[in-house]
């Protein structure tokens, strides 16, 4: 089959689908507007880019010296912030419950005259650890302050007995930490969460059209009416002599120009005859009752008019994410310089990530025969997938055969990749291996799709279940 007629299969799909959305704003809608939203709604939910300020409660059982320098440290830590003094532990409990604070620090009694006597004075921390990320925010600065008020104390006690205070800081403590951030120095949350949420976002919904795009076809029973509409330029035109045969003027007139699907139902019956041989046809199907023509003179549907017709199905939601992922990737790029080999590594492995979702989407609902089915499947893998990805939580502690499902997933692999070049600027070489498989996993469903398809196209008995 010629270019030309592929190109044209294609080009006849993607007026299709442009008209469908034209007359559905909902479709439309799920293509266009809700993957922007959600990108920058995601962006604007984290534009504080660091947690400061954490309200936690304070319980003085001591009023002391020490104790009001206690709460003044803790208040002036850039983590937290001392949102009520509270005078007993029920008050600050319930205080926790409402999530009006997220920790309480009491002060115990003498704690000031024990500090001042060299005796151990301990803060004591009752923190929600309900929230995992606040709870350790919370504790780190906690222990910043305690630390502090700890050396004030000692470096003071050493002076106090005659030793210089430089000598008395190194004698507090002769084994120090120097830390150094290799990456995300300023531990930047719209950096580090916001910028693999929106890949992960836009992977379930991109699954999400991939299932609706090809499975509104099986559930309407249109699935025939859309191959008779982009082979009617070419298979169908070419053959006319075999088609005349077996489906009337009248009919092949409604299939080449009817884009509103008003093709009659024993057209859509023999489109799809042409899929089937002729061995497994009924004996009514096998000839035609005009003529007596066996239908196995007739083509088969055409994986060349099939593939390109399903990349012309697609055409508008794969413009449509390609410009948000362009988006994505501008949001997410750090203020200093990133090679513009990482942007166009991480651009392109985040494009087939879409590509692959698109497909995938497809072949659950094209392999169960329900759109339903294949809503659910894509949920299934697609909704948890950012959990198994080893971002929030450490890939190497999870389970063995939690890690086996996180290999099988592709949102793991990109966000690898998202995470070497945009964040951690590592070679493109490094990434390359990651690249390569995406770009075959998307090969390999696009076939499948096609494939998938044409089996849909032989049983047209099983269209319409939801």
């Amino acid at each position: 089959m010629r270019l030309t007629q592929l190109s044209e299969a294609f080009i006849r799909s993607a007026a299709y689908e442009r008209r469908f959305l034209h007359k559905n704003p909902w479709d439309l809608t799920m293509v266009v507007w809700i993957p922007l939203l959600t990108v920058l709604l995601i962006w604007w939910i984290f534009s504080q880019t660091q947690i400061t300020n954490l309200p936690i409660g304070v319980i003085d059982q001591d009023n002391g010296p020490v104790a009001n320098t206690a709460v003044r440290y803790l208040d002036a830590s850039p983590t937290l912030s001392v949102r009520q003094m509270y005078y007993s532990a029920a008050e600050a409990e319930a205080a926790i419950l409402q999530r009006d604070i997220y920790a309480v620090v009491i002060i115990p009694e003498d704690f000031s005259r024990n500090i001042l006597s060299s005796k151990s004075a301990p803060l004591i921390l009752q923190v929600n650890a309900q929230y995992g990320t606040h709870s350790g925010i919370i504790q780190t600065g906690v222990q910043a302050v305690a630390g502090t008020l700890s050396a004030g104390v000692e470096i003071q006690r050493l002076i106090k007995q005659g030793m210089a205070p430089s000598q008395a800081a190194i004698a507090y403590s002769p084994i120090s930490i120097q830390r150094i951030s290799l990456f995300n120095a300023a531990t930047d949350y719209q950096q580090f969460l916001a910028s693999t949420v929106i890949p992960a976002l836009l992977h379930i919904l991109a699954m999400v059209i991939g299932a609706t795009t090809i499975g509104r076809e099986l559930r309407d029973k249109q699935l025939g009416h859309w191959y008779g509409f982009i082979a009617s330029a070419q298979a169908y035109d070419n053959l006319s002599g075999s088609i005349s045969a077996n489906i009337s003027d009248s009919d092949s007139a409604n299939i080449s120009g009817n884009v509103n699907n008003n093709v009659a139902d024993n057209t859509v019956q023999k489109i799809a005859a042409l899929s089937q041989p002729a061995a497994k046809l009924p004996n009514s199907a096998a000839k035609d009752n005009t003529n007596q023509k066996p239908v196995s003179t007739l083509p088969s549907v055409h994986m060349g008019v099939l593939l390109f017709g399903l990349l012309g199905k697609y055409f508008w939601p794969m413009l449509a994410y390609g410009l948000w992922s362009i988006l994505a990737l501008w949001l997410a790029t750090p203020q200093e310089s990133v090679a513009s080999s990482a942007v166009f590594a991480t651009y392109l492995g985040l494009l087939l990530l879409m590509m692959l979702s698109f497909w995938l989407g497809a072949i659950f609902t094209l392999g169960s025969f329900s759109l339903r089915m294949g809503l659910s499947a894509t949920g299934f893998i697609s909704a948890p997938s950012y959990a198994f990805a080893g971002v929030t939580f450490p890939y190497i502690a999870i389970s063995d055969s939690a890690k086996h499902w996180s290999d099988a997933l592709p949102l793991t692999h990109y966000l690898k990749l998202h995470i070497a070049q945009m964040q951690m600027q590592a070679p493109v070489a490094i990434s390359l291996p990651i690249l390569y498989g995406l770009a075959i996993a998307t090969v390999v469903a696009m076939m499948l799709t096609a494939l998938l398809t044409k089996r849909a196209l032989a049983h047209p008995e099983r269209w319409g279940a939801r």
